[in-house]
């Protein structure tokens, strides 16, 4: 017999299920929630109950993992992207050195400096404006930019956090 993506589908969504709380699943689904969904879309997603996925997005709310928006009547929710950059930081901290850190943000600097040399622009916001639809290969640098810019900047955080932390102590 062979096996449809639907039967396999159905399978994985049993089997997550199975070894699952109902709690878990909506913690899975809020945390990879980057726009707001309503208790009944994380519902539908989690396999639970719209009551079920309400009560447990509260309690993330209430724990700060979770945040909430009104799209009129309708309460959103999403991760706390606060919480996100700070378990960020804090597990670069700890499976990165000092020394290590401190390289991997001079590399980042210094491709930062090949991209706006390549296409003599100072951001990937600029860059964006002068690329035209078919230049894939632009697209694809400026998409690679914005990560860039966005691990420097996680990186000199964790940085910062590292040395705040070491004047604390002493």
């Amino acid at each position: 017999m062979t096996e449809t993506w639907d039967d396999v589908n159905e399978q994985v969504k049993a089997d997550w299920k199975d070894d699952t709380t109902p709690f878990e699943r909506v913690y899975e689904i809020v945390e990879q929630t980057h726009d707001g969904q309503s208790a009944a879309e994380i519902a539908e997603r989690a396999l639970v109950s719209e009551p079920t996925a309400r009560r447990h997005c509260k309690a993330l709310v209430n724990t700060g993992f979770a945040e909430t928006e009104l799209d009129g009547q309708t309460t959103l929710y999403k991760r706390n992207s606060d919480r996100v950059l700070m378990s960020r930081i804090r597990e670069l901290r700890e499976e990165v050195t000092r020394p290590e850190l401190l390289d991997s943000i001079q590399e980042m600097k210094a491709e930062i400096r090949r991209y706006e040399d390549r296409y003599d622009v100072v951001s990937p916001e600029e860059l964006a404006q002068q690329l035209d639809a078919g230049e894939t290969d632009g697209w694809d640098d400026l998409t690679a930019w914005r990560t860039t810019r966005q691990n420097l900047a996680v990186a000199q955080a964790a940085l910062a956090y590292d040395e705040a932390s070491h004047q604390l102590a002493v």
